[in-house]
């Protein structure tokens, strides 16, 4: 009997690639709503699962006629609508590698990510057309076409050339593609951390990584334990990207929404306004936020009088969601539910999120919610999670010692791009090192403390920032809070509270060193020493390009904002 060879072997090396996703809506619900995408002027756009990836197609097509070839990366600088999501899939699926560009990044910054990564094409939104002008002589050695992103007919003005029209360049292309079986550990997409302490560091991550990371994504969102208030699933789940696509792909949503059969509704720039308008008008039932768009939704004037009751989960990250935050958003939203998890560019998206375990079912909501502000547990099986000292020693789960994050797993990064000697830096004895100071409580969770950098350092101690702006923004008259260390002669830094107060609210400095005395030193979950010296109100505080508090730009102007504080304890 001779052995029949199959090639490729599907039953055992099936090809984890991104081009999968799209098969799954094509086949069950070709017809249905797939993406609607509203523009700063008020328009729509809607398309369905199959007029979605026949645009998709085309631009693939038209990719392959201007020249791209397997391994060229493919730039993105426009906001979140369904061309990005189009030029993102023809351009991974072609064998291409994806790089959305972090458009709030400093000009350097972001001709540094575009010549380092090799661009080869760049694409980009019309209104976007004075920043790619003002980058345009420092890239144009290596950018060597520009695709230009409108919906209004015809090409501007501009010194940019070979620059095409993105619907001019697909209207005639075929509307099916041949999507090649490309082996999974095939690059797919760049990323860039936004460079906070120095220049931006490239990660690359392959089809399987993304693979890998959307599949156990969505095997956990069906196995978190559900509590006895939570509201029942719904059968079409209509979630809305609000985290930017360059935002690491927005947390990996482009991959678990097409693959989850789900309308995605974009909202473009982020506004109260319009966040609102599109929940009550497509009903929308989960959106993401950093803390800050949160805080941003509870200072809108008029928000009730939008319809906002479909609206069932809001997923928190880029920044620890402070429990204060939570419970005040919850009291506008009574049917919605926040919760809390980690990652970073360089662990592409999610790596650690935090809900309650079996046994928790029956506790009191007050202490689910404390649950679910924590930074989490691993629970993704893909994923190993330890807090260490830096003896490489596990810390003690006492909900006290401060050690650091560290990962391994399936989509952690393999190194930063054309860098090994920080590549060497982060990886070691096996781990991945994310510089992230954090603690492990008695039931496992971890809890972010503060990155190691931004640890305030007063005598011997070190002060947890993260521990007490999560404090702080409890009080019921504090919308965000932050804190950075003061140089001290004395005592090296000194803590400093910047707040921005809930609107119309008369608090005084000396309202925080109260309120932190009783629900912190008095209930025993900070210490004196811990207290802020100085407490300086803000009009806003200043935050990174992907919406957390900058704490280098405030060190930048310490001297600034000590002059606005007030003093409010002596040490």
């Amino acid at each position: 009997m001779t052995e029949t060879n199959y090639y490729p072997q599907y039953n055992r090396n099936y090809p984890l690639l991104v081009k999968n996703f799209m098969k799954r809506p094509l086949s069950l619900i070709p017809d249905d709503e797939a993406i609607v995408y509203r523009d700063d002027a008020g328009k729509y756009f809607r398309f369905t699962w199959r007029q979605w990836h026949e645009r998709t197609c085309q631009l693939a097509h038209a990719l392959k006629r201007l020249g791209v070839e397997n391994g060229d990366k493919i730039a993105t600088m426009a906001l979140n609508h369904h061309w990005h999501m189009e030029a993102i899939y023809a351009t991974i699926c072609t064998g291409g590698v994806s790089h959305p560009i972090n458009i709030r990044l400093s000009l350097d910054h972001m001709g540094y990510t575009i010549t380092h990564g090799e661009d080869k094409i760049l694409l980009f939104d019309d209104i976007l057309l004075p920043l790619v002008e003002l980058l345009y002589d420092r890239i144009k050695p290596v950018v060597q076409k520009f695709i230009y992103i409108s919906d209004k007919p015809g090409l501007p003005t501009t010194k940019i050339e070979p620059l095409y029209s993105y619907e001019e360049l697909i209207k005639d292309e075929p509307t099916t593609y041949d999507w090649p079986d490309l082996h999974e550990d095939t690059e797919a997409v760049l990323y860039y951390t936004t460079g906070t302490t120095g220049l931006p560091k490239g990660v690359l991550f392959t089809n399987r990584q993304i693979y890998l990371h959307c599949v156990h994504s969505m095997a956990l969102v069906a196995t978190v334990v559900r509590m006895p208030w939570d509201p029942e699933r719904p059968n079409l789940p209509i979630p809305m990207m609000n985290v930017p696509l360059f935002h690491i792909h927005a947390w990996g949503a482009p991959f678990s929404s097409v693959w989850g059969c789900a309308k995605i509704v974009f909202p473009g720039r982020f506004t109260p306004e319009s966040f609102c308008e599109l929940v009550q008008n497509e009903k929308v039932t989960s959106a993401m936020m950093v803390p800050t768009m949160l805080a941003m939704l509870l200072e809108y004037p008029d928000i009730n009088k939008w319809d906002l009751s479909s609206l069932l989960g809001i997923a928190i990250g880029g920044g620890a969601l402070p429990l204060g935050l939570k419970q005040k958003a919850e009291k506008y939203f009574p049917e919605m539910r926040t919760g809390s998890g980690y990652g970073m560019t360089e662990t592409m998206a999610g790596a650690i999120a935090s809900g309650p375990r079996r046994y928790m079912v029956d506790w009191p909501r007050e202490e689910i919610d404390k649950i679910l502000v924590k930074t989490g547990i691993p629970f993704m099986p893909a994923i190993d999670a330890r807090v260490v000292d830096v003896n490489g020693n596990d810390v003690p789960h006492d909900n006290e010692t401060i050690g650091e994050i560290i990962l391994r797993g399936h989509w952690i990064m393999d190194r930063y791009y054309k860098d090994p000697e920080r590549s060497a830096q982060a990886w070691r004895d096996g781990w991945f090192h994310t510089g992230d100071a954090a603690k492990i409580d008695k039931d496992h969770y971890i809890i972010i403390a503060d990155r190691i950098t931004d640890v305030i350092r007063s005598g011997s101690e070190m002060v947890p920032t993260v521990l007490l702006e999560n404090l702080t923004s409890n009080a019921e008259f504090v919308l965000e809070a932050t804190y950075v260390g003061v140089p001290d002669e004395k005592w090296g830094e000194i803590p400093m509270a910047l707040i921005k107060k809930m609107p119309g609210t008369p608090a005084q400095e000396e309202d925080i060193l109260t309120f932190l005395q009783k629900e912190g030193v008095d209930q025993g979950k900070i210490t004196k020493w811990m207290l802020p010296v100085y407490v300086a109100f803000v009009d806003d505080v200043p935050k990174t390009s992907v919406g957390k508090f900058d704490k280098l730009a405030i060190r930048k102007k310490i001297d600034e904002f000590k002059a606005k504080a007030k003093k409010v304890r002596n040490i």
